[in-house]
């Protein structure tokens, strides 16, 4: 073999190694690409999928049976309306709090708009809106209110909103007005264990 051929050997051995390797590469950046684009996509139907899609409406009775069912949780229940600024103001910091319990099998959160069942749908217009990732439930009782209100916190004069903490059943806990998001994560810290 001459000096000649070897080196258009190696030569084309090089060459091939280059193809090759850029082969490699530029599948390797495909699969990245792809494997981001999957990732997106999977984070974004996990946030759609942690939204509802449809709001439920309850009597006072079935809340109250609601409430009952999650005896072996710390359950925040905040009551609120979209047409109340002191209520949309206070839910992102409830959205943040309740996101960081929610892996917390021993921690619930229940918002129960006080909306009128003619607003259903703006209700669910607005928890997509707001991302509201905790179960929303509409209570639609409003012409027992002085019955039902009294019921859950004998010092609650209907105004909202109102946060109601329950652990094993019981309430341990009553916040009239807007809550501040330390005072939430505060509360839900003492009583979660």
């Amino acid at each position: 073999m001459t000096k000649k051929m070897f080196i258009c050997k190696r030569f084309t051995e090089l060459m091939n190694f280059i193809f090759v390797y850029c082969c490699i590469v530029v599948v390797y950046i495909l699969i990245m690409k792809n494997i981001i684009k999957i990732l997106i996509l999977f984070v974004c139907c996990s946030v759609f999928k942690a939204q509802q899609t449809e709001v439920s409406v309850v009597k006072y009775e079935d809340l109250e049976r609601r409430i009952q069912q999650e005896k072996d949780k710390l359950l925040v229940v905040n009551f609120w309306s979209t047409t109340c600024g002191p209520c949309v103001k206070e839910l992102p910091h409830f959205m943040e709090v309740n996101t960081k319990y929610a892996d917390n099998e021993k921690y619930k959160m229940i918002l129960v708009s006080l909306d009128r069942l003619a607003d259903q749908e703006r209700v669910l217009k607005f928890i997509k809106n707001k991302n509201l990732t905790a179960e929303v439930l509409l209570l639609d009782d409003i012409k027992r209110m002085n019955t039902w209100i009294p019921r859950f916190e004998k010092d609650w004069d209907g105004s909202i909103p109102v946060t109601l903490f329950y652990k094993n059943g019981s309430k341990i806990h009553f916040n009239d007005g807007e809550m501040s998001k330390e005072d939430l994560e505060k509360t839900i810290k003492e009583n979660l264990q």
